[in-house]
C-alpha cells in the first residue's frame, strides 16, 4: 500500500505582505504530476488544508482545481481529508458525501455525540485490507457529548478515548490521519514561529494511543520530523510559510506498508518552490552586489551589519530583490540597545510589571486589598 502523505496546504496564506496564490497553484501541479507518475494508493491529507476558517473564493477555487486534477487520474486514486485547526470543519464537511462516490473521502470535524465514530476507509492491496482512521483536529470541549456531557481532562486524553472506542482490528494493518501537536518518547519536536504551539503546553497529546497503528499520518507542524518513533511522522508543509523554515528541505512524502508486521518504507521526493524563502546577512554594498541572480525573485529576510545605517536602505536593496520580507539591522547600536532592553526586563518584578499593566489598562494603580491578592497569587505560583 503506497500513499502520498501531505498536510498543512494553507491554502490563501500570506507570506508577510504577499499573496502565495502563484506559488501554490505551482507546488499542487507538482504534486499532481508526481501523483500521475508514481500513481499512488491512496493521497493523504493531514488537515490544514486552508489557512483561515472562512476561505477565500481564491483560495477556495485553488483547492478545487488540485482536486478535480488529482481525480482525474485513471485509474481513480482515493483521496482522504481530515480537518485542520486552521480548517472550518463544517465548511470542509460540505458535500463530503457526494464526494465519496468520486473516491474523495473528507472527515472535518471529530465525533461529536455518543453514536457518532471516526470515518474509516478500507482499501486493499497484494497483503490485504488497510483501515485508514481519520481523526480530525479535536479539544477536549468538541467530544464531550461523546463521552455524556463529562469533557475530557486534557488533549491526550480526548484522543486516547476517541480512538479506544474504535475498536482497531489488530489483525489488520491499520493507518491513523491526525492533525494534533504530538509528544512521546522523551523528543522535542521542532516548531516553527508561524506554528503557535509550544513543547509542554496543554494542547500536547502523547504518543501512547498511537502506537498501536502501522502508521501515524499527522499534521499541524511545518517541519517533517518523526515522533518517537519512525512510523509516527509529521511531513511538514510542501512551502516555507515562515522566514523560520528557510533552511527546511521540502518534500514529499510517500509511504509503503508491506506485510504486517514489516517496517514502513518512507520516500521522499524533491519540491520545487516558484521563489524560495531565504535569509542574507553582511552590509549592504556586499549584499547589492553579490548576491546571484537566481535568487533576487525569491522571497527574502536581510539583515544588514553596516556600523553606520545606510541611507533609506530597504529602497536601495528593493532595486535588486523583488520580494522583501524584512529588513533588520544588527551592529554595535543596536545590540547594545538589545541589551539594555533585556537588562530592563530582567529588573523588574513580576508585581511591578502588572501595576504598570493595570494602571494602563484601568488608569489607576492597585489599592491596596487588590495589591494583597495580586501578592498571595504570586506566592501560590512560586509554590507550585
Amino acid at each position: 500500500m503506497k500513499f502520498f502523505h501531505l498536510s498543512d496546504l494553507h491554502i490563501g496564506k500570506q507570506l508577510h505582505q504577499y499573496n502565495l496564490k502563484e506559488d501554490q497553484e505551482h507546488i499542487l501541479c507538482e504534486i499532481v504530476d508526481y501523483a500521475k507518475k508514481l500513481h499512488p494508493n491512496a493521497i493523504v491529507i493531514a488537515g490544514d488544508v486552508y489557512d483561515k476558517t472562512i476561505p477565500s473564493a481564491e483560495a477556495v477555487g485553488i483547492f478545487d482545481t488540485f482536486l478535480t486534477e488529482l481525480a482525474g487520474i485513471e485509474p481513480a486514486i482515493p483521496i482522504l481529508i481530515i480537518g485542520g485547526n486552521h480548517d472550518s470543519a463544517q465548511r470542509l464537511d460540505y458535500a463530503s458525501g457526494l464526494l465519496s462516490h468520486q473516491n474523495i473521502y473528507i472527515a472535518g470535524q471529530a465525533p461529536s455525540t455518543e453514536e457518532e465514530y471516526l470515518k474509516k476507509i478500507t482499501l486493499e492491496d497484494e497483503y490485504g485490507e488497510v483501515d485508514f482512521y481519520l481523526l480530525p483536529f479535536l479539544k477536549p470541549g468538541y467530544v464531550r457529548k461523546v463521552f455524556g456531557g463529562e469533557t475530557p481532562e486534557s488533549y491526550s486524553q480526548a484522543v486516547e478515548k476517541i480512538l479506544s472506542r474504535e475498536n482497531v482490528n489488530m489483525q489488520k494493518r491499520n493507518v491513523v490521519v491526525s492533525h494534533q501537536f504530538y509528544t512521546g518518547n522523551g523528543e522535542v519536536p521542532e516548531v516553527c514561529e508561524s506554528e503557535g504551539c509550544s513543547v509542554g503546553g496543554i494542547d500536547n497529546v502523547d504518543i501512547q494511543p498511537l502506537l498501536q497503528f502501522e502508521y501515524a499520518a499527522l499534521g499541524h507542524l511545518h517541519s517533517a520530523q518523526r515522533v518517537g518513533v519512525d512510523y509516527i511522522r509529521y511531513c511538514g508543509t510542501p512551502l516555507k510559510y515562515s522566514v523560520s523554515e528557510w533552511k527546511h528541505k521540502k518534500q514529499l512524502h510517500v509511504i509503503t506498508l508491506k506485510e504486517k508486521g514489516e517496517p514502513i518504507e518512507v520516500e521522499t521526493y524533491p519540491l520545487h518552490p516558484k521563489r524560495d524563502v531565504k535569509k542574507f546577512r553582511g552590509n549592504l554594498q556586499e549584499l547589492l552586489s553579490t548576491v546571484p541572480e537566481e535568487v533576487k525573485d525569491d522571497f527574502v529576510s536581510i539583515t544588514l551589519t553596516d556600523e553606520i545605517e545606510p541611507y533609506r536602505p530597504k529602497e536601495q536593496l528593493e532595486k535588486v530583490f523583488s520580494h522583501i520580507l524584512e529588513v533588520r539591522m544588527d551592529n554595535t547600536r543596536t545590540r547594545q540597545k538589545l541589551e539594555t532592553f533585556q537588562e530592563e526586563i530582567r529588573l523588574a518584578e513580576p508585581i511591578e510589571i502588572f501595576a504598570e499593566f493595570f494602571q494602563q489598562i484601568q488608569g489607576r494603580a492597585l489599592n491596596q486589598s487588590e495589591h494583597q491578592v495580586l501578592e498571595q497569587i504570586l506566592e501560590n505560583m512560586e509554590e507550585e
